[in-house]
């Protein structure tokens, strides 16, 4: 029997727009707040809001967006909001003050968030519903490649030709998702459907409360990947593993690229339990095995087991989130789980932030390797049970019809 064909040219335009989003993120994400302090004069805490008002802005205008992917259409929306997102790109060279550049990125954070929503949503219906969860996974891959390509980048940029030249290159890489998101076709029934969605604002609407569950869940873990984030390289330097602290996510972006052809299959052919359960485990063990490392073995084996952990979790609960809801929802159900995900991201670096000042980085990760433990139970009550309790339910109901 022949499987629905997955890597159209469809899917993999919005997947390299995907990329190329995330690709200006990282590149901007680790140059900014040096750049702020060295070039602007700022002290380390006014740099850290260059990241913070970006999020902040990201997280405000998604469910705006997801409201608006159902009520103009997919391809309109996905269309301001590459254009927003590449015109933010080119004001970079302009401010001279802080406040200037917190505006800038205030802006080019509603785009993004308006962007990855969308291209979230697009590619949810680009995707064969048989071969979804492996769509997703592979879908989520142009993410991890653009959070290891980026930051490399982005530095090589500032340290060897300045900020004129990082800047230039943020607007090119912009454009490419422009680019690459305008040559993707949306599908007339699609369009039809959204159109007999009301387009009346309702605070109700701005969010999918089917994806509430399981997007708490993956805000949850998110707490702990922000620790990564932000402080694995510092974390390198305190156990003098300095010169292998930038191989950390280039291991965990190839052992995603090795698994992700097997762990999307099951998940389509055995549901996301057989999934999320044991990756939950090996997540908390690769933090364990970090918090001990006393050498670049070690160090790095703990990025392969993080890497197929929460790597392979992350789109499995997005994957969820759009499957749970109803097909027309699905923008509010892309825009509910990535606004709550990105909650827990921006408040995992304010609370790890101030942890991390009472405790070393080992202990830090040890602790957090429990931590993720307690996601089993979580994720328990949310998703599992609550998915048995609907199925019962719905048996219950059949029998009496009949």
């Amino acid at each position: 029997m022949n499987k629905t064909k997955l890597w159209t040219k469809d899917f993999i335009s919005v997947s390299l727009s995907n990329f190329f989003l995330f690709l200006t993120f990282y590149i901007l994400l680790v140059t900014l707040p040096s750049y702020a302090m060295d070039e602007l004069h700022s002290s380390s805490s006014v740099a850290g809001l260059m990241t913070t008002v970006f999020l902040l802005s990201a997280i405000i205008s998604r469910p705006l967006a997801g409201q608006w992917l159902e009520s103009k259409g997919h391809k309109k929306v996905l269309l301001i909001a590459l254009i927003l997102f590449a015109g933010a790109s080119l004001l970079y060279f302009f401010p001279k003050t802080i406040v200037g550049f917190l505006v800038v990125r205030l802006l080019h954070g509603i785009g993004f968030g308006m962007a990855t929503t969308a291209v979230g949503t697009i590619v949810a219906d680009i995707i064969p519903a048989s071969r979804r969860g492996e769509g997703m996974g592979y879908f989520v891959m142009s993410t991890n490649m653009a959070m290891v390509i980026g930051p490399f980048v982005g530095l090589l940029a500032m340290h060897q030709w300045g900020s004129s030249i990082l800047f230039i290159l943020s607007v090119i890489v912009a454009i490419g998702s422009l680019i690459t998101g305008l040559s993707v076709r949306i599908k007339k029934t699609e369009q039809a459907a959204e159109k007999v969605v009301s387009s009346s604002f309702s605070f109700r609407n701005l969010f999918e409360a089917s994806a509430v569950p399981i997007a708490l869940v993956g805000s949850f873990m998110a707490i702990v990947y922000s620790a990564l984030l932000s402080f694995v390289s510092i974390y390198a330097n305190e156990i003098h593993l300095a010169n292998v602290a930038s191989l950390f996510f280039v291991v965990y972006a190839i052992v995603l690229l090795l698994s992700r052809p097997f762990t999307g299959k099951w998940l389509d052919q055995y549901g996301p339990n057989v999934i999320s359960f044991p990756c939950i485990v090996l997540f908390a063990i690769g933090m364990l095995v970090l918090s001990q490392s006393n050498g670049a073995v070690t160090f790095l084996l703990s990025a392969g087991m993080i890497g197929l952990g929460w790597g392979t979790l992350f789109p499995t609960f997005q994957t969820i989130a759009i499957q749970d809801a109803e097909p027309r929802k699905r923008g509010l159900a892309t825009a509910t789980f990535l606004s709550i995900y990105d909650t827990g991201i921006a408040l995992g670096s304010f609370i790890v932030g101030i942890i991390a000042v009472k405790m070393d980085y080992s202990t830090l990760y040890f602790f957090s390797s429990f931590y993720i433990l307690v996601g089993i139970v979580l994720y328990y009550f949310l998703h599992t049970k609550k998915q048995r309790t609907s199925v019962s339910v719905k048996e219950q109901t059949k029998v009496q019809e009949i």
